[in-house]
């Protein structure tokens, strides 16, 4: 079975438009084929955006989306917030309609190939993330606790994760070294902020 994950060179492109709106912001976005929710805006994602956008009292030099897939979450926060991000997927074909995206929707960003961190070179303010649940409990951890060594001081990473798919064993674990808190809930899913 292909997943969001992986790269399969050999997938049939079917290239198709997604339109969000965001307050006074319209996006468009091209998706396809072997990328996370190719068909519309994934619930958890845009539930994390509104509870950033919600509960978020600060401001950020440096941000990274991790786990970018087409581009949907770090598209939004840089045209909203008006700054640079920096966006990164193991998924060749999400990088590449990431990058495409990002020039439809005229925002800020760079994108690149990296799996989770290995690629990543800088530190961060903000890292913000829908997490791989399918890639396993492993890649989860990696995801978060990677993050969180890739913070500045002060730095906070932003996840939103599925009750049922291990969200409290997560949080506890993370709070052994770590401030952690829930920010809100829906349908399931939780958002999580953490600080190093």
């Amino acid at each position: 079975m292909e997943h969001y994950f992986t790269n399969n060179q050999d997938l049939k492109s079917e290239i198709r438009e997604i339109n969000f709106s965001y307050d006074a912001y319209n996006f468009m976005f091209k998706s396809d084929n072997g990328v996370f929710s190719k068909n519309k805006v994934d619930y958890a994602s845009l539930f994390l955006v509104k509870t950033f956008f919600a509960n978020n009292e600060r401001s950020y030099n440096k941000i990274l989306d991790i786990g970018c897939g087409y581009g949907f979450i770090g598209i939004v926060l840089s045209k909203v917030l008006k700054q640079h991000v920096s966006m990164c997927d193991i998924n060749k074909r999400a990088v590449h309609l990431c990058k495409i995206n990002a020039d439809l929707n005229e925002v800020d960003v760079d994108v690149f190939i990296s799996d989770i961190y290995e690629n990543v070179e800088d530190k961060y303010d903000l890292i913000i993330t829908n997490p791989p649940i399918r890639a396993g409990k492993e890649v989860l951890i990696n995801f978060i606790k990677g993050g969180l060594a890739r913070l500045n001081k002060d730095g906070e990473i932003w996840f939103v994760i599925s009750k049922d798919k291990g969200a409290k064993s997560l949080k506890k674990e993370l709070e052994k070294d770590y401030t952690c808190h829930l920010v809100g809930r829906s349908k399931g899913f939780w958002v999580i902020r953490a600080k190093n």
